[in-house]
């Protein structure tokens, strides 16, 4: 039997854990499907479900997200200026779920692999939000905030942790990140912590 079930706008958010303009995002965006019923939105279940499943990581070489979230040149700022993210993790797998995951959310993303070339790309692009790992080989996560805070100081930033206890993820606090992620991560967490870190 076809499961058919129709959540209101408000049992979505609960669903996804998300607010009420990500969600306008992404109907916007035409990446959940909703039908207009009056003034309400209703949602087919097995619809959002389907979303989910199609940003969980798969195996194999990552691919550029569909709005070239792996890009490197410069892009020009579009009138409606949408938030500029930058993802900074060692692991291919994770850059290639947080880069699809908030591009579909309507953000503009770029990746680093790591610390160093992260820096880079904050001296030559402004970023509304950092997403860095705290773990990497070379320069480490905090080490990333802290000199990204010295580009901007009121730039704010999500931390990627594997332990939600570890000191590190207690110094980025004092560091004042706006959040945490804590590996294994879902898609509602992630558009969840971006769009409260933007003050969305």
């Amino acid at each position: 039997m076809i499961d058919e079930t129709f959540l209101t706008t408000e049992e979505v958010l609960e669903y996804l854990q998300v607010n009420l303009r990500t969600v306008y995002r992404l109907i916007k965006a035409g990446k959940i499907p909703a039908v207009r019923v009056g003034r309400q939105w209703r949602f087919r279940k097995r619809d959002i479900d389907g979303w989910l499943d199609s940003q969980r990581p798969r195996g194999g070489a990552p691919r550029p997200g569909p709005s070239g979230a792996t890009i490197t040149a410069a892009r020009p700022a579009t009138a409606n200026a949408r938030p500029r993210v930058l993802v900074v993790d060692d692991e291919a797998s994770i850059r290639d779920l947080l880069s699809k995951t908030l591009a579909l959310a309507e953000y503009d993303v770029d990746v680093s692999p790591d610390g160093r070339s992260a820096l880079e790309r904050m001296r030559a692009y402004p970023y509304d939000l950092l997403i860095a790992d705290l773990k990497m080989p070379g320069m480490d996560g905090l080490t990333v905030i802290r000199e990204a805070k010295r580009y901007k100081a009121d730039l704010p930033v999500i931390i990627i942790t594997g332990f939600s206890t570890e000191s590190s993820a207690i110094e980025a606090v004092n560091l004042g990140v706006a959040g945490y992620l804590t590996k294994p991560f879902r898609v509602p967490q992630v558009l969840a912590a971006a769009a409260k870190a933007l003050g969305e």
